[in-house]
């Protein structure tokens, strides 16, 4: 963190103290949490490589069109002289309220596609589409949830410093596309050592369905826990 810090202050040239603004909001204590529940969602499909990796890319694609949508409009406005302190905290009170919540009904779609397997007569498939629901389509809405998602580090890096820089700078509005990547860049990290590496080892990959039958449930779980506990601090505390 220091030393990010330290190449932050030295940074003259708009894209990298993009790049470098987003590994830091990556390693702050709030947006790294959700990054390891991201990296325990992606990694349940441990056995197909594909789509770990392309759960990890579509993670990424999902930070990235929330980022850099809601950065062309906060830019837009800057550059209109108008003020943004309205819409940034209708973002970050939003964010906050929907977290919550979305992480229970992700953990408890997860579960469901574990142990149910509902069908019949009215050809209702719910196992089946909460299964897409929990695989790569729900990484990318995972990634545009947790980015909207705002805490107090995220949202002084992002507001306080990318979008004044942004509105200022040469081509501003591809600055908070470099920021988005560089957020998931952990998860696309794990995602690519899990597609490349973990495949490669026969053996291990032999006793693979039945630890991930049990992995897919702790995920679950972690994220119905999660989402408790956001709902807690937020509703209750």
């Amino acid at each position: 963190m220091d030393l990010l810090q330290s190449l932050l202050d030295s940074s003259e040239v708009p894209v990298v103290t993009a790049f470098l603004l987003g590994l830091l909001t990556a390693l702050s204590p709030c947006p790294l949490a959700t990054n390891i529940t991201a990296i325990g969602f992606i990694s349940k499909g441990i056995e197909n490589r594909r789509r770990v990796l392309w759960s990890g890319l579509l993670y990424t694609l999902g930070r990235t069109l929330a980022y850099a949508l809601l950065g062309a409009l906060l830019i837009y406005i800057l550059r209109t002289g108008a003020d943004t302190f309205d819409l940034q905290q209708a973002v970050s009170e939003w964010g906050e309220i929907i977290l919550g919540p979305a992480l229970i009904v992700i953990g408890v779609l997860m579960l469901v596609s574990e142990f149910v397997s509902l069908g019949g007569k009215f050809g209702f498939q719910g196992g089946a589409r909460a299964e897409r629901l929990s695989g790569p389509l729900g990484a990318l809405l995972l990634g545009i949830l947790f980015a909207l998602a705002f805490c107090p580090t995220s949202g002084l890096l992002y507001f306080g410093m990318l979008i004044p820089m942004s509105a200022t700078a040469t081509g501003g509005y591809l600055l908070p596309v470099v920021y988005a990547v560089a957020t998931a860049l952990p998860v696309l990290i794990v995602a690519w050592l899990i597609a490349f590496s973990i495949q490669s080892l026969g053996t291990f990959m032999g006793r693979i369905t039945i630890f991930q039958r049990w992995f897919n449930r702790i995920v679950a779980l972690l994220f119905v826990t999660v989402g408790a506990y956001y709902c807690y601090t937020f509703f209750i505390a």
